[in-house]
């Protein structure tokens, strides 16, 4: 028998299926239309942000041009189209070996601002590790050309320092990078006491003379900044170190409390990365109460602070040690990579596959796939161009000790009472410390414990939390490869001179992960933006309209639920 497809329920089935057909094809024609119509509003405000765009650069105020090239500096000047594998011009830059003694030379980059409101400051990017290098933030995060992780070539970086400011990549300290020489420093003293020599060598080569010194850098430049700034200072000389501000990104001020003390409560905050099994965590939280860490964080973490609070039992944060016992860090760490074996401790939410990287970073241990043997800066055609040592073998954080002797950097942290850290904030009143609150390396909550136990322009600590809003203007991305986030990105405070920014959707190195918001920190921290609550355009893109806000913008979006994460007085 054959079957009949005239049956009621057959017809009443294509009657149904040709309806359902009639509606989504409705529904993809509206779709479609108001895609349409949204592509078409984007091409038409991007068109009009090109011509307002092309007229601001046609003024007098962009010059295109050699600032800094002459006889003395010839040998420095790198050529900015012939950088293997860059298909743009990267501009003007100088670049090279200068020394500090007969026996030490540092490595340098240095990148001239067009910028007129540039012309009486100089700024300074280094890298942490220790003994990491600071053209990893030049290639990486602020310089004028990034090669991103996973992606196929450089590209221009509509975020780069040198738009807003003279900018100087310095691999330090020595036995870093290409610099030269056998490494001698015993602590952060040492190292201030190298660089100053360099610096002055630095400013007299492009005569930069009587300019405002602007020191910046992340990580373990949170050792470096605070006291190379604070040996500056100490040097009461404007000619060559006129320190006007300071700014560290996710910085190593008190290693101990951002780490050991604050680490559970990060797991818990961001679970879903962590997924422990019940027992893993209840070790975590018997632990971390037993070593006082819990108790620490409770009176740490009051607005305004009661008074100063000591070591919890388990940490010594002066010698930077932490008891076996007490010990909470290690064990996520190793528990971590079991469940998640791509895990990344500097941004977390990694997952494998590992993101191929042209210098072999950011992840815990250098990864190169197979087939790719070296760093880009290893390259001997790339060392050519930029008048680096070829014997040297290139590494973006050196296998090698950095500070001689068993116990490494023997400084105490810089952020403890009396340190360079509140000597840079009372001298200068311009500091900004920003935090990414995706680290786990170092974590937001164990940097702004360390700072509401310092004693800073009389006062103790900040008398209310992070929460005013932290605005990122709507910007310009005419690159593709340099997109990055706007609107409210996070929370800030600031009070007498010091100002803590956390940051949403970023890791350990803020201007990689949320390179708009770096832009604007540096906006501020050079007097160009009056504060980070403040809705107006870049000042490099003012042909950019912002929203209105007619209700304001709130109290920021890192610190939800405000109230019960802190005990706020009054």
């Amino acid at each position: 028998m054959k079957p009949s497809f005239s049956s009621k329920p057959f017809h009443q089935a294509t009657m149904a299926l040709s309806s359902l057909i009639l509606l989504l094809g409705c529904t993809a024609a509206v779709v479609d239309a108001g895609l349409a119509a949204r592509q078409s509003m984007l091409e038409k405000r991007g068109l009009n942000r090109l011509a307002k765009r092309q007229d601001l650069q046609q003024q007098p105020s962009f010059p295109n041009q050699r600032q800094f090239l002459n006889n003395k500096t010839q040998p420095y000047w790198v050529n900015g189209s012939a950088l293997p594998e860059v298909y743009f011009d990267i501009g003007e830059s100088y670049s090279g070996l200068l020394p500090i003694d007969e026996s030490k030379e540092l490595f340098f980059w240095f990148v001239p601002s067009t910028n007129p409101d540039a012309k009486d400051e100089i700024t300074i990017w280094l890298n942490g590790g220790p003994g990491c290098s600071s053209i990893d933030g030049f290639f990486h995060e602020n310089g004028p050309a990034i090669w991103q992780p996973g992606t196929y070539l450089p590209v221009p970086n509509t975020w780069a320092w040198s738009n807003l400011t003279n900018m100087v990549f310095i691999e330090q300290p020595v036995g870093t990078g290409f610099s030269q020489g056998t490494p001698n420093a015993t602590n952060e003293e040492d190292v201030a006491a190298q660089f100053l020599p360099f610096w002055k060598n630095f400013i007299d080569l492009f005569e930069l003379h009587d300019r405002k010194v602007y020191v910046t850098g992340e990580s373990y430049a949170g050792m470096y900044c605070p006291y190379i700034s604070a040996a500056m200072i100490e040097q009461n000389c404007t000619k060559y170190f006129d320190v006007a501000g300071m700014m560290i990104y996710d910085p190593s001020i008190q290693p101990q409390v951002s780490s050991e003390v604050a680490a559970l409560p990060f797991v818990k905050a961001h679970y879903p990365d962590f997924p422990f099994n019940e027992t893993f965590t209840a070790f975590l939280e018997n632990r971390t109460q037993a070593c006082g860490y819990n108790e620490y964080i409770e009176n740490g973490l009051q607005f305004p602070p009661k008074g100063t609070f000591d070591n919890p039992p388990g940490v010594n944060y002066t010698n930077n040690y932490t008891l076996d016992d007490c010990q909470v860090f290690d064990p996520i760490f190793e528990a971590i990579f079991e469940i998640n074996p791509c895990f990344d401790i500097y941004q977390v939410g990694q997952i494998c596959p590992l993101l191929w990287d042209v210098l072999g970073f950011p992840y815990p241990a250098t990864y190169f796939p197979v087939g790719f043997t070296q760093p880009y800066f290893n390259r001997t055609d790339v060392k050519q161009v930029i008048h680096a040592p070829e014997n040297v073998n290139w590494q973006i954080c050196t296998d090698k000790d950095v500070f001689v002797g068993d116990n490494g950097d023997t400084s105490p942290p810089s952020g403890i009472q009396g340190g360079p850290l509140q000597k840079v904030i009372e001298k200068t009143n311009n500091v900004i410390v920003g935090h990414g609150d995706l680290d786990m390396v170092l974590i937001a909550n164990g940097t702004l414990l360390t700072l509401n136990n310092l004693t800073w322009n009389g006062q103790q600590g900040f008398s209310k939390p992070p929460i005013d809003p932290f605005y990122v203007p709507y910007g310009d991305d005419y690159v593709n490869g340099s997109i990055a986030g706007s609107g409210v990105m996070g929370g800030h405070v600031t009070e007498r001179g010091l100002t803590f920014v956390a940051v949403v959707l970023s890791g350990h190195e803020v201007p990689e992960y949320q390179p708009s918001a770096a832009y604007r920190h540096l906006e501020v921290l050079l007097g160009r933006v009056g504060n980070l609550s403040e809705v107006s355009p870049f000042t490099t893109q003012r042909y950019v309209e912002q929203p209105k806000f007619e209700k304001g913008l709130g109290r920021g979006t890192w610190w939800p639920n405000v109230e019960e994460r802190f005990t706020v007085q009054g």
